[in-house]
């Protein structure tokens, strides 16, 4: 335990930051897999505003700095593909 009024309040902080990060990642996942679900049913309607959804997602996340700006732009670019291959 912090010994020190401003370690502790760092403490605390960094644990709020830290479940903000979890349930940041957590729902970029499950965006990720709702695309990847649509395209696996084969309906092209809803694989469209899945990859939109996902896509914000995917952006959100990178310019809060949970992804790099290239693994991002890889993501988003596997998608397009996956995408593109059901027409």
């Amino acid at each position: 335990m912090a010994n020190i009024k401003s370690s502790a309040k760092r403490d605390e902080k960094s644990k709020e930051l830290r479940a903000k990060n979890r349930a940041d990642k957590t729902e970029l996942k499950t965006m990720m897999k709702k695309f990847d679900a649509a395209v696996a049913e084969g309906n092209r309607e809803n694989a469209v505003s899945a990859y939109k959804v996902a896509v914000k997602t995917v952006d959100r996340a990178a310019g809060k700095g949970l992804l790099h700006k290239n693994n991002a732009a890889h993501k988003k670019s596997a998608m397009a593909s996956k995408l593109n291959e059901m027409a």
